[in-house]
């Protein structure tokens, strides 16, 4: 079997600005070669990189060399949507634990208990790893990561809007109170929904955040509770 047709590992999500350059600089070939602008391509003996300009600018050709460190500034420091979505998902995710704690005793399918086994499972060691990376850059659990805490409900420390999916304290109670196939049919209900704002939450970070160990967090969310969105979908 050749190379070309040997399976090749999933690839992560990488900010655009990083993706646009990795892929212009497979296009331009292994030698240094003209843009197509009639500029020569840096020299150095090595690949040249086309990095697209901002709009009304021209491309730029780079050295291998500086499309690396172009690449070092797309990512940057952590920002604000960062710090947000990572603080924000804690309280998500531990929510989804109250849910499926639930489960052990009230639920009346062996398919919803082994469902609620396997998103506990997937969602403690994410909670670690979230905690980590606040701890590593500084923040705090809380609405922005920065210190505030979540009020009930979803609702942030200053009053906002819940995060999406967020289950109210009278649908918990509801969960809590419920026995059997009409606990399966609620749990699957809040679940889906539940899981539906994780998300939209991965992909407003994908679109405003900076760091790439948040954005492949985001990305494996995104992922994987979609596929378990499916899966409960079949279950109702």
């Amino acid at each position: 079997m050749t190379d070309r047709h040997r399976s090749r590992p999933p690839v992560r999500a990488i900010p655009s600005a990083l993706a646009a350059l990795t892929v212009l600089a497979v296009l331009t070939g292994l030698a240094g070669c003209d843009d197509g602008s009639g500029k020569a391509a840096p020299a150095g003996g090595g690949p040249s990189v086309i990095a697209p300009g901002g709009p009304g600018e021209a491309a730029e050709t780079l050295s291998a060399e500086e499309a690396g460190k172009a690449g070092d500034r797309s990512r940057g420091e952590p920002n604000a949507a960062d710090f947000a979505y990572v603080s924000m998902m804690i309280e998500h995710h531990r929510q989804a634990l109250v849910m499926t704690g639930l489960a052990d005793e009230h639920a009346g399918s062996g398919k919803v208990q082994r469902l609620a086994d396997r998103i506990a499972a997937a969602q403690r060691p994410e909670i670690t790893a979230m905690r980590n990376w606040l701890k590593r850059n500084g923040g705090e659990e809380g609405a922005d990561g920065h210190g505030a805490h979540e009020g009930h409900g979803g609702h942030d420390g200053h009053g906002g809007a819940r995060m999406p999916g967020m289950a109210t304290e009278a649908q918990l109670e509801e969960l809590r109170a419920a026995r059997g196939e009409d606990f399966d049919r609620l749990f699957l209900k809040l679940m889906i929904a539940h899981h539906r704002g994780a998300v939209t939450m991965a992909e407003d970070v994908a679109a405003e955040g900076r760091d790439v160990q948040v954005q492949e967090m985001a990305a494996d969310v995104a992922v994987q509770q979609t596929a378990e969105i499916n899966r409960m979908r079949a279950m109702l």
